[in-house]
């Protein structure tokens, strides 16, 4: 499944080891849905090497490629949104400005003003 928004929270690494002697760590994340007229968070875990290979920074807009696992335990169920893709936007280059204002000796010059023709104030008396 996939999502796209704006990472709104990174939150602290964690990391330990299993029972089993084998060392894990995660990354977690908050998103803001971008799409629909009612934005939506979503809270992600990027675990394993997905830690490590999928960078986000607060402020970005991605697409995130994740896996939705539900869990049971002692009667109670829990789900899981891994990650294991994200693909970040790179921003849009600002357009050029149309003009720059011309310089004489260190000063801007303005504009020539606008002289409106005295037989057109004639023709329209209002």
């Amino acid at each position: 499944m996939e999502i796209k928004g704006k990472i709104i929270q990174a939150l602290p690494e964690v990391s330990g080891v299993s029972k089993s002697g084998n060392p894990w760590k995660k990354k977690e994340y908050i998103l803001e849905t971008i799409d629909g007229a009612f934005p939506r968070k979503v809270h992600f875990t990027c675990f394993g090497d997905n830690a490590d290979k999928i960078v986000l920074s607060v402020g970005q807009t991605a697409t995130v490629s994740f896996d939705i696992e539900s869990r049971e335990f002692n009667g109670r169920w829990y789900t899981d949104i891994r990650a294991w893709k994200a693909e970040v936007e790179q921003p849009v280059a600002a357009a050029p400005q149309a003009q720059a204002t011309p310089f004489q000796g260190g000063a801007a010059v303005p504009p020539p003003p606008v002289v409106a023709n005295p037989s057109d104030e004639e023709e329209f008396p209002f």
